[in-house]
């Protein structure tokens, strides 16, 4: 089930949370997980296995691999659970629980639970469907975002 309200207070004083193209959010309400979520994340099929999966985590900028299959997210795997041996399937790898969030979702409250729960990956989900990744970065003070990541990529 994808998390899609914090119930707890999330009202802080430690300024804002930075997401897509230098934008803010300072406070619940000023912006919704899909307005930070990367749009393209890596896939791997449901065929992928768990050697496709450890191949995968070979990049170090790679935290979560989520199994699709077609648009249906199946699991979110952590890279502490690509570690154990063998080549099965990747589907019976992971869980979805703790590691989703619906597009709607508000961005701060998400932000506060994650780092709350030491979590920088979220898959995105509407309906079932993977839709997106949301990235916290390293500081915890904002979300990697599409431009980031192609920058990266190519040597920027």
């Amino acid at each position: 089930m994808p998390i899609t309200r914090i119930e707890e207070s999330t009202a802080r004083d430690e300024g804002a949370v930075e997401f897509a193209g230098g934008r803010e959010a300072y406070a619940p309400g000023d912006a919704i997980v899909a307005d930070a979520m990367v749009r393209l994340p890596k896939l791997l099929p449901a065929t992928a296995t768990a050697r496709d999966v450890r191949d995968l985590f070979l990049d170090d900028h790679v935290h979560a691999a989520l199994v699709v299959d077609g648009e249906r997210l199946l699991t979110v795997i952590e890279p502490h659970e690509a570690e154990a041996g063998g080549d099965g399937p990747a589907r019976t790898m992971g869980t979805l629980r703790g590691r989703v969030v619906a597009s709607y979702a508000d961005l701060w409250e998400t932000w506060a639970w994650m780092t709350a729960h030491g979590s920088r990956r979220l898959a995105v989900v509407e309906d079932g469907r993977c839709v997106g990744l949301l990235c916290l970065k390293r500081s915890g003070r904002g979300f990697c975002c599409d431009a980031g990541i192609r920058a990266r990529a190519l040597g920027r």
